[in-house]
């Protein structure tokens, strides 16, 4: 059994689905060549060592002692993956790690996610634990959720551990059964333009666990698992209940509408859908900020075939299917429309679906 080793895991995008993924329900995300690498060594001495590239100090923890709010920041989330497959009764030890990476932070691109899954792999290796990736992925998430206090979905984790390059990844967040579906967008002469409009994406100010609210409370005065269960348009719920419930179903339907768009190779006719998903997410679920709004509205009028906020909300990214030709007009009319606003100049480039975690080639 080896004693060290780099481990990669990428950060994500979300063709769409969001806010379904706590509700049980579809996700359709892809990752990107973005990635967080750990270089892993195990110790003898049962001390947990979390370094960065990008970050100063290093956190120095025994095992032992690993409880949630025994490590903060960044490290958390790290320390909390170790914290986690402890927990569940795994043989880890101690371990020096060294993280590098490039997924843009505060982006909402699964920075965490990343840096949870490429941890996850490389302790579960080198310390001969046998897990599949969808255990893997719900390690990572436990590991958000009750150590570092994210209430996130699994949808991050899996994009990160399973993703195919060239495919998007369609999951079930209940059943955690997968399928990935080809999604090549320069096959077809488009682009996935993804606009950083540079507004800070948080997610532990209370935002995302009140819409989290919102969603259970409504499910249990309608009597369903979850609202992955429901159908139809009109329910009887207080109305900002209704309009949560109104975004998830609907979300769901608009994600598996646009994975069979893709089987049958209909790419184009994915926008439309992308842009119904932004402004239920808007209107519905109340997540965008002006950023996102003005982002979205500039990327259509310049001819977009759909736009859409995507991540958690509040913040980050906006993502647009384009004509390959028009992405320099498409990136253009953003910071045009950017700087008449007085925002901060967006960062626009293009992804490429890409593929999920491993272990690193020593010569790669």
């Amino acid at each position: 059994m080896a004693r060290d080793g780099v481990f990669e895991a990428l950060g994500r995008i979300n063709l769409i689905g969001e806010h379904t993924d706590y509700n049980d329900g579809f996700v359709l995300p892809v990752a990107l060549p973005h990635s967080v690498r750990v270089t892993a060594s195990r110790r003898d001495d049962g001390v947990l060592r979390v370094a960065s590239k990008q970050a100063a100090g290093v956190t120095e923890v025994r095992v032992t002692d690993l409880a949630p709010g025994a490590v903060t920041g960044w490290a958390a989330y790290a320390a909390g993956v170790v914290w986690a497959l402890r927990a569940a009764g795994h043989p880890v030890g101690g371990f020096d790690l060294l993280v590098d990476g490039n997924v843009p932070r505060g982006a909402g691109l699964s920075s965490s996610a990343a840096l949870e899954s490429a941890v996850a792999l490389a302790v579960t290796e080198l310390s001969g634990v046998a897990l599949d990736r969808r255990e893997l992925a719900r390690v990572a998430r436990r590991a958000e959720n009750d150590f570092v206090g994210v209430p996130c979905g699994v949808m991050d984790q899996s994009a990160s551990l399973l993703a195919w390059e060239r495919h998007a990844l369609l999951l079930d967040t209940r059943t955690l059964a997968v399928e990935h579906i080809p999604f090549d967008p320069a096959a077809a002469g488009l682009a996935l333009l993804v606009v950083d409009t540079r507004a800070p994406h948080r997610l532990v100010d209370g935002e995302y666990a009140a819409r989290r609210r919102d969603c259970h409370r409504a499910a249990e005065l309608l009597g369903v698992a979850a609202l992955r269960d429901l159908v139809g348009e009109h329910w009887d719920l207080p109305e900002k209940l209704e309009r949560r419930v109104r975004h998830v179903v609907g979300e769901n339907a608009r994600v598996l509408a646009v994975a069979d768009l893709l089987r049958a190779g209909r790419l184009r006719e994915v926008g439309p859908l992308l842009t119904a998903s932004h402004e239920s997410l808007r209107d519905d679920y109340e997540v965008t900020v002006p950023e996102l709004d003005v982002a979205v509205d500039a990327l259509l009028h310049e001819g977009a075939l759909g736009a859409r906020m995507t991540g958690g909300g509040f913040g980050g990214c906006v993502i647009a299917l384009v004509e390959q030709d028009a992405v320099d007009a498409a990136a253009a009319a953003v910071r045009s429309a950017f700087a008449g606003n007085g925002f901060t100049a967006p960062e626009c480039w293009t992804a490429t679906a890409a593929g999920g975690a491993h272990r690193v080639d020593p010569a790669g």
